[in-house]
């Protein structure tokens, strides 16, 4: 994708952290950018420095873990502004800190809600609109860095199960995608300056409610030492131009990659020693 100026974009989890640097981006290369969030004021509050900036923005209030929530908004974004021809589905939530044996199962359901389902439900919902008036377009998930890694000493494994599912949905919907003229990206990045270790505050009532994970509370700590959230959202818009599948932030997690692609490599070595072996026999 190439052109910006004067067409839409709908961006999930704007209203703070890497959302808001996304859309602020977006609006800054001449599009109209509809800031979705699940807390109104965050969004209204991300489409005035847009609007403050000269660009054009609506707030949307979306639960992204409610199918008919993400539909309402890709109805209010056509019906504001016309076509759609970038959705970011970026919305996510925390689950650092908890061994997976004691995680509950609200929070099982919470954290699959949103960073999964939200991606499922944009896919459904933005897709075939983008699809519809076949002018091409964009389509950015947000994963992480932990989804192409689990990181030990936090206990990523319920975030990172559902990031490793959203690089999943990338490559198969890249795949599906091949010369519909609607690119696909998938965001990985490290550290960014965002409030996502407190995102427990706004879990929605019908999935337990507001609370406090005070295991995660070390996340402000690395956040804070991370990107601006409009770097991220300008390395995001290079990579849209560029036609990146895979869009990183940073480099110093690139060795913890390599070694668990070595760890599969070695593996694929093993099954052909063995095959080996079952021919000579």
């Amino acid at each position: 994708m190439k052109q910006f100026k004067g067409r839409t974009a709908i961006v999930t989890g704007a209203g703070s952290g890497i959302g808001s640097g996304i859309a602020r981006v977006l609006a800054r290369a001449g599009m109209n950018v509809a800031v979705a969030d699940i807390q109104r004021e965050a969004a209204q509050a991300i489409c005035s420095q847009i609007e403050g900036e000269g660009g054009k923005a609506i707030p949307i209030v979306v639960d992204v873990s409610d199918a008919a929530s993400v539909e309402a908004a890709a109805e209010q974004a056509e019906a504001a502004f016309g076509r759609i021809h970038l959705a970011v589905n970026n919305a996510g939530v925390a689950m650092h800190g908890t061994p997976l044996e004691k995680i509950s199962l609200e929070d099982w359901h919470w954290v699959i809600g949103v960073n999964m389902y939200g991606v499922i439900h944009g896919i459904r919902s933005f897709v075939p609109r983008i699809r519809r008036h076949g002018e091409g377009g964009h389509v950015v998930n947000t994963a992480s860095i932990g989804g192409l890694q689990v990181n030990p000493d936090w206990h990523t494994g319920a975030y990172s199960m559902t990031k490793y599912a959203v690089v999943a949905l990338s490559e198969a919907l890249e795949h599906e995608l091949k010369d519909s003229g609607i690119g696909v990206s998938v965001f990985c990045p490290s550290a960014v300056r965002t409030n996502l270790f407190e995102s427990a505050k706004h879990r929605p009532q019908r999935l337990g409610g507001a609370f406090v994970r005070a295991q995660q509370h070390f996340l402000r700590e690395a956040t804070d030492k991370g990107l601006a959230p409009i770097e991220a959202g300008e390395r995001v818009l290079r990579g849209i131009e560029a036609g990146e599948f895979f869009i990183l932030s940073h480099t110093e997690p690139r060795p913890r990659v390599e070694k668990r692609h070595a760890r599969i490599m070695s593996a694929f070595d093993r099954a052909a020693a063995a095959a080996r072996d079952k021919s000579r026999n």
